[in-house]
């Protein structure tokens, strides 16, 4: 993932050294064409200097003194009178006054030729290496600290972009603290300009969010209302039915199978329409797990006795913090499953307690189970497995999918694994330590 604080602070720092090179780059050459003019004036004060020594009468041929680096004649009719003791016998620049680069001794020379008068002239001739050294250590002495302080400049840099980006931080700091169920809109006070139109961008998306989920709980609620009351009426008509037509009529048996199956998908609409989070999350109060089984599975008890089907109950009373109504809706929904996919004759095991310290619920059964790379998929809405043993079961596929959402609503676990009864399903439901104690 990108950062946009490490790509601001790489751009700004590659930004930040290429005018410093260009910057220092052009200081450099200023510095040493102002050091190469101050040199120039240096040279010319030593030719004045050497103007007034020859303004006299000088003994031909007689060598100066001399200071390394620097060379020094005094030509009269073209022939030497005075010259510096490493300054060579011929003449180091032109007749002619002015600067000039000339080569001798095996180095370059600056030159500066002055008139001393009728046909006299005067020849002055620094080492320009000398001088481009002394010029370099002048210009690097001023340029190389500004160099050294490009870390310091990156590091500030960095701390200055991170305080600019402190309102962005912030606003994903809220965005995260929202709960899953919490879709109001962001605050807006007073924000930078450029998080104006994010933070308006976003609270329009969770209002859109809003009023989507709120108009699927409505019709999901009021369709499974409004279709209770033809349910009803037709279950009547049916029930009237069975004295007037032969018994055992398949088509009065399809009829009635079709009805339930309705029935069933209408209640599971319900349970779903109900699974409200700031509803549920409201009425959580202690339940014990085990007491809570003990009323579910007596219930239930007669759809698995006409099934032949054996349902047992294990385990200790289990305490912790919940809706009891939606833990009830989970465990029937388990059980229903359970009933459905057994066999006639089979077994149903329940354990409702605590393991380890961790409450949690167990449904396994003797069924033919569900294949490892499918259940993940169970719990999505109208999904079902599709084996040829489980066609021929009525079902919506909207068990699992409201066992999971009233799962995430106790921040529980949901797993999936093999039956400890020889073949079939275990689902185990496992919550929170923080809210229970065995």
């Amino acid at each position: 993932m990108k950062s946009i604080r490490r790509s601001l602070v790489t751009m700004l720092i590659a930004a930040f050294t290429l005018v410093s090179f260009v910057a220092a780059l052009n200081g450099y050459r200023a510095s040493m064409d102002k050091a190469e003019a101050l040199l120039d004036a240096q040279l010319q004060y030593s030719a004045e200097i050497l103007i007034g020594l020859g303004s006299g009468d000088i003994p031909s041929q007689s060598p100066g003194s001399g200071v390394e680096g620097f060379v020094f004649q005094i030509w009269e009719d073209e022939r030497p009178v005075l010259r510096s003791a490493a300054a060579p016998d011929a003449p180091i620049a032109a007749f002619a006054a002015g600067y000039r680069y000339a080569n001798f001794g095996g180095y370059r020379w600056r030159t500066l030729t002055v008139a001393m008068g009728d046909q006299r002239w005067g020849m002055v001739a620094e080492r320009a290496d000398v001088r481009h050294t002394l010029a370099e250590s002048v210009v690097l002495e001023s340029v190389i600290p500004l160099l050294l302080w490009l870390p310091v400049a990156a590091l500030l840099i960095w701390v200055l972009v991170g305080w600019g980006l402190a309102p962005l931080r912030e606003l994903s700091e809220q965005i995260n603290r929202k709960a899953t169920d919490d879709l109001t809109p962001l605050p807006d006070t007073d924000p930078p300009t450029e998080l104006q139109q994010v933070i308006t961008s976003t609270n329009g998306l969770l209002l859109r969010l809003a009023a989507a989920l709120q108009r699927e709980k409505h019709f999901a609620s009021h369709a499974a209302h409004e279709l209770r009351t033809p349910i009803s009426a037709l279950k009547i008509h049916l029930h009237n039915l069975e004295n007037e037509v032969p018994a055992g009529s398949s088509a009065l048996q399809h009829a009635t199978e079709g009805i339930e199956r309705m029935h069933h998908l209408v209640e599971q609409l319900l349970d779903l329409a109900r699974t409200q989070p700031e509803l549920i999350k409201a009425n959580f109060q202690t339940v014990d797990l085990h007491t809570l089984a003990q009323r579910v599975t007596a219930e239930m008890w007669p759809a698995f006795e006409s099934r032949h089907q054996s349902l047992s109950l294990q385990g200790e009373s289990a305490v912790m913090q919940g809706d009891e109504t939606m833990l009830a809706i989970l465990l029937r929904n388990l059980l229903d499953n359970a009933r459905k996919y057994t066999p006639e004759g089979g077994e149903i095991a329940v354990f409702a307690g605590s393991r380890a310290g961790v409450p949690l619920l167990e449904v396994a059964d003797s069924g033919p189970g569900i294949p490892c790379a499918e259940r993940e998929r169970v719990f999505e809405r109208f999904y079902r497995v599709g084996t040829s043993a489980s066609e021929s079961i009525a079902g919506a596929g909207l068990g699992l999918a409201i066992t999971q959402h009233i799962v995430q609503l106790h921040s529980a676990k949901v797993q999936l694994a093999d039956s400890p009864l020889g073949s079939g399903l275990a689902v185990t439901v496992q919550f929170p330590v923080e809210r229970g104690a065995s």
